[in-house]
């Protein structure tokens, strides 16, 4: 099959089978038999249930000459703002990706609607001139939220990190932070005398250690 045949003959819009891993930045999905790899952001890795568990992805599929690529999401509301951000010049899918895991969706479509620069180039791997252009680009074009919420996420010390601690600090690897600058900030993240972080305390501990490693 030719590349320009797989690109019409392959679009694959969602898959729904049972959840065989899941890490910071990628997830894969059994549908019948068949492993598949899909890129994800933090906001999704946040709420998806244990492995082993029926899961349901809405998905970009990305295709390119020598490569096929699926983007995951749980909700339409992020896929739709994953499709906004690949419409800017200069923004593939993993920039989006990148963009999606550095900042709560909410607070990224308020950040465009408003112009504040300033802010969107603290996510890493957003340079001004690619801040300006989300703004100019997107400012009026911001997706309205469809309402469709992300199921519930399931159920400062030195010494060894946690399994959840090891988890931030690979979603802040994957967004290009330095190790030692990520490892310190997941360390001075940790609420001082509080228990060792759960399951349930990826989403806050990643957000504490992002605004640390700026």
């Amino acid at each position: 099959m030719a590349p320009g045949d797989l690109q019409y003959r392959v679009m694959i819009a969602l898959l729904r089978g049972m959840l065989l891993e899941k890490h910071p930045n990628q997830a894969v999905v059994d549908v019948g038999g068949v492993g598949y790899d899909v890129t994800i952001p933090v906001s999704t890795y946040a709420h998806l249930p244990e492995s082993g568990s029926e899961v349901r992805l809405r998905i970009y599929t990305h295709v390119r000459e020598d490569a096929l690529a699926l983007f995951g999401f749980l909700t339409q509301d992020e896929k739709a703002l994953f499709e906004k951000l690949i419409s800017v010049s200069g923004i593939g899918p993993k920039m989006a990706m990148a963009v999606l895991s550095g900042i709560p969706a909410l607070d990224l479509i308020g950040s465009i609607r408003r112009g504040e620069v300033d802010r969107l180039v603290r996510i890493p791997g957003v340079g001004k001139k690619t801040a300006e252009r989300m703004v100019l680009e997107l400012r009026d074009k911001m997706p309205a939220p469809s309402g469709e919420e992300a199921p519930p996420a399931p159920g400062a010390s030195g010494g060894a990190l946690t399994a959840v601690e090891q988890d931030v600090l690979s979603a802040l690897l994957n967004l290009g932070c330095a190790r030692p600058a990520a490892e310190a900030a997941v360390r001075k993240s940790r609420v001082g005398g509080a228990p060792p972080a759960t399951d349930t305390d990826f989403e806050p501990l990643f957000r504490r250690a992002l605004e640390l490693v700026r």
